[in-house]
């Protein structure tokens, strides 16, 4: 059995010494993108992330996500899988230490799925089960383990949780600069002050993640971190050339990737999708009919076709507009060069009439006394939808909206008047006759005769529904016939 490098030795050796890296995306770093990266400067990639859990059970997800993209073009390859469970963890990592160079659990996703699932930066807080899970596979698998982490708001409380993971058996720690509530519209700015304090911290490679738009900002990420290498995930989405520092026109991109995607079949359709919308997103903002026709077309040659329609508009655009051509409001070179999508900075919270404060933007309002009145009418985006189809077809109430119709006060008296017959039903025994009553509607009838009799001092009326039940009548109390007799 071969010896397991560890720290830098494993680093150098294994790694090759990687600084340019192209981090784990799901369902974007496949095969054919991570070979696209590779001919323009990367030099380590990761798998997308994989359910470990998943991964043990269903020998057809293992086949399609890692089995089948092996590839000698393909290395070195990190594969990357998330879970919460030290023996699930190993078994995932033992399937899988095959066809990989190392082992990464994932500490970093901040998705609502991660926080359902329990996993990811979700469980930055389970000191004790990290250290559980790193250590027994760092003991079992006979590759590296490595982590990938979100910082926390304190430096010196990421620090100690770096040591923590290096102490398990962590011998490489990817370091994204932002912390688990980060994302989205509040992306912001990646802290490398966090990342260098932990490099400063630790004695394993330590790669940074975030802020990496373009080769410049790899360059002085290293120079201010000190860190091995430099992780880029949306950067090189825009632009898979970015390592080489080199902004070619998107459609050289999306042809060289749709190539590849040709000759390493199979490639699962939405993620080309993907991947061209991305490429094409700046353009995508200005040719929207072809953005439409990008999301319906069902094949990969109408993936292509849309592809080639869209450089045709590009040249087009080129020879007739001059120096000009193509030059957009707030984006550094023409929209059909490759180049970053930054994300706009969200707006500050406004005040509303009541004072409080809303998200600017949002269009969601307060109920208004005329509101309120018909709340129980509104409907949710999806009926909104149907009914804008179909305005003639009238919705049928779901069951918890029939349910939540019934008033608190009726559910109480039912309940009282329930256990009234229950305890009647007790007293008189199978002898007396006593019985529990078979359905709402009888218990209902049972109260109504109860309260009726209340109401009326004591005498012997009850309450009959009508015919249809859409009512109640009072029925006197008749006095005893004489039946009659022949003479």
């Amino acid at each position: 059995m071969a010896v397991k490098l560890q720290g830098f030795e494993f680093w150098k050796t294994t790694l090759r010494g990687a600084r340019y890296v192209v981090a784990p995306m799901v369902d974007q770093s496949e095969l054919a993108w991570r070979l696209l990266s590779r001919r323009h400067g990367a030099e380590l990639c990761y798998t997308p992330m994989l359910h470990a859990q998943v991964f043990v059970r269903d020998a057809n997800y293992r086949k399609d996500n890692l089995y089948s993209e092996v590839c000698p073009e393909d290395r070195p390859l990190i594969t990357q899988f998330c879970a919460n469970d030290p023996e699930v963890f190993v078994q995932a990592c033992l399937l899988a230490q095959d066809y990989c160079d190392a082992i990464d659990l994932n500490l970093g996703c901040p998705q609502m799925i991660a926080k359902r699932g329990h996993y990811g930066v979700f469980l930055q807080d389970e000191w004790e089960l990290l250290e559980k899970m790193v250590k027994l596979a760092n003991e079992k698998i006979s590759v590296p383990i490595t982590c990938k982490i979100r910082v926390f708001n304190k430096m010196e409380e990421t620090v100690q949780y770096a040591q923590m993971l290096e102490k398990a058996g962590c011998q490489l720690l990817t370091v994204h600069g932002r912390t688990k509530d980060q994302k989205g519209p509040a992306t912001g700015i990646a802290s490398w002050e966090h990342i260098k304090a932990v490099r400063n911290a630790v004695n394993i490679p330590v790669f940074a993640n975030g802020n990496i738009q373009h080769l410049s900002d790899v360059e002085q990420c290293m120079e201010e971190t000190g860190v091995q290498g430099v992780m880029s995930a949306e950067g090189n989405l825009h632009n898979p050339a970015l390592f080489e520092g080199h902004s070619p026109p998107v459609w050289e991109m999306a042809e060289e990737y749709l190539e590849v995607v040709s000759q390493y079949p199979p490639c699962t359709l939405s993620y080309v999708r993907a991947h061209l919308f991305k490429l094409w997103h700046h353009t995508l903002q200005i040719h929207k009919d072809l953005r439409e026709e990008l999301a319906k077309v069902k094949n990969l040659q109408g993936l292509t076709e849309v592809s080639r329609q869209l450089r045709l508009r590009c040249q087009e655009e080129i020879t007739n507009g001059g120096e000009k051509a193509g030059q957009v409001v707030g984006l550094p070179f023409p929209h059909w060069i490759c180049q970053p999508y930054v994300r706009p900075v969200p707006k500050a919270p406004v005040a509303n009439s009541n004072g409080t404060e809303v998200k600017a933007g949002c269009h969601k309002r307060a109920l208004s006394q005329e509101d309120s009145d018909g709340a129980c009418d509104a409907l949710s985006k999806n009926k909104q939808k149907k009914k804008a189809r179909n305005p003639t077809r009238t919705s049928v109430p779901s069951r918890s909206q029939s349910t939540s119709s019934v008033s608190s006060v009726e559910i109480q008296r039912v309940i009282s008047v329930y256990s009234t017959c229950v305890e009647a039903a007790v007293k008189e025994g199978p002898q007396g006759g006593g019985r529990l009553p078979k359905s709402r509607a009888e218990v209902q009838d049972q109260g109504r005769e109860t309260e009726v009799r209340a109401a009326r001092g004591g005498r012997g009326g009850k309450e009959q529904r009508v015919t249809g039940g859409r009512g109640w009548r009072i029925v006197e109390p008749q006095p005893p016939q004489t039946p009659n007799r022949p003479p």
